[in-house]
């Protein structure tokens, strides 16, 4: 058939009857997607067997022994229901008991638990008719760092993200969370997307720190997050921006400049690792927890810093314990900053901002 035969072959057609099948096609892609994301986070969540941390190894052997009445009272007619409970509300009172004096070490193994929350499960539990957005339009797309359009309470917005991986093979897709100038570029796209369309940008935090190859450094690793730190001081919509795990120096700053920042209680915020700042200062990583000491890398302590606006309760034991009931509470928060920053005039909104930043890193001696 020639081209002129195809021309009116197609042009015989309404045009609109194509355009509203794209349409339907479009939508039942999304739906099927969001489903299919769903379901997938869901099922990989709870179909986890609890992991216990070295310093949570009593609340392990009680969790075992309830689990071993559990089994014997589900095969025997013998109600121990009442052993069971004693048990649960014993480890109740444990686990707060050892979570109530965690060191900052302590705490830094909290914040790399392999069962938190990553970015993709807060954006399926928190936002509808996701879309993901790919590649930063200059070299390539990279898998650490997720973004794209969604609805936040029915509110179209921008959401940003590290993401780690739980298996192996993920993990080494997502590079250990460890994003690369690509990674950046991307934000700084979607960033630009969002002032675009005048929509407000959520970005989650969680990365050990900036990818250090030698790739990374030819593509100008330092200026991707320089210039991300350039462009969000003066980004012309709200950024909300929630440490949910790791913060790791300039590769977690990267997407944390913006008008409100909040840090999940067992988070980490801090210029170098433990274990890196302990391989430099005493050439071990034996004394990471000194390190940790010494950094003030927890919420409480950021927040007395004035380095972060509000601390989020966890769950009892951690976010891995309860998704659910942490999503809840983190909704809560972003709702209320939201309304606060949209209610603002946007000059006084990026003063704000700009006096925020340039406030870092003062001190008065008394």
């Amino acid at each position: 058939m020639s081209d002129r035969c195809r021309t009116a072959q197609y042009s015989a057609c309404p045009p609109t009857v194509y355009r509203v099948n794209f349409t339907f096609f479009r939508q039942a892609a999304r739906i099927s997607v969001s489903f299919r994301a769903n379901i997938y986070s869901s099922a990989r969540t709870f179909s986890m067997k609890p992991v216990f941390l070295d310093f949570e190894q009593p609340i392990a052997e009680l969790t075992k022994k309830i689990e071993e009445l559990r089994f014997v009272q589900g095969e025997s007619a013998v109600d121990i229901s009442d052993e069971i409970e004693r048990l649960q509300k014993k480890s109740n009172e444990l686990t707060k008991s050892i979570y109530a004096k965690l060191t900052p070490a302590q705490v830094s193994q909290v914040s790399r638990h392999p069962q938190r929350p990553y970015t993709l499960d807060y954006i399926s539990a928190l936002c509808t008719d996701f879309q993901e957005l790919h590649g930063d339009r200059h070299y390539a797309d990279d898998y650490a760092i997720v973004g794209g359009l969604a609805r936040f309470n029915g509110q179209s917005v921008v959401v940003i993200g590290h993401q780690k991986g739980r298996d192996t093979k993920e993990k080494i897709r997502r590079n250990f969370g460890m994003p690369r100038p690509e990674g950046y570029r991307k934000a700084l796209r979607l960033m630009h997307l969002a002032e675009k369309f005048r929509l407000p940008v959520l970005t989650f935090v969680d990365t050990p720190g900036a990818y250090p190859g030698i790739g990374a450094e030819e593509r100008n690793q330092s200026e991707a997050i320089g210039k991300n730190l350039y462009e969000l001081t003066k980004l012309k919509v709200p950024v909300i921006c929630t440490i949910i795990g790791e913060g790791g120096s300039g590769g977690a700053l990267a997407i944390a400049v913006g008008d409100f920042v909040n840090m999940l209680q067992y988070s980490t915020y801090s210029v170098i690792s433990p274990e890196g700042c302990a391989s430099i200062l005493w050439k071990t990583a034996e004394k990471a927890a000194d390190a940790a000491a010494a950094l003030g890398i927890t919420a409480d302590r950021l927040q007395k810093l004035n380095l972060v606006d509000k601390v989020i309760e966890e769950p009892l034991g951690g976010a891995h314990r309860n998704h659910g009931e942490l999503m809840q509470r983190l909704r809560e928060v972003l709702a209320e900053q939201l309304r606060t920053a949209q209610d603002m005039p946007l000059s006084d909104l990026l003063d704000r901002r700009f006096d925020r930043i340039m406030a870092y890193g003062q001190f008065v001696e008394k």
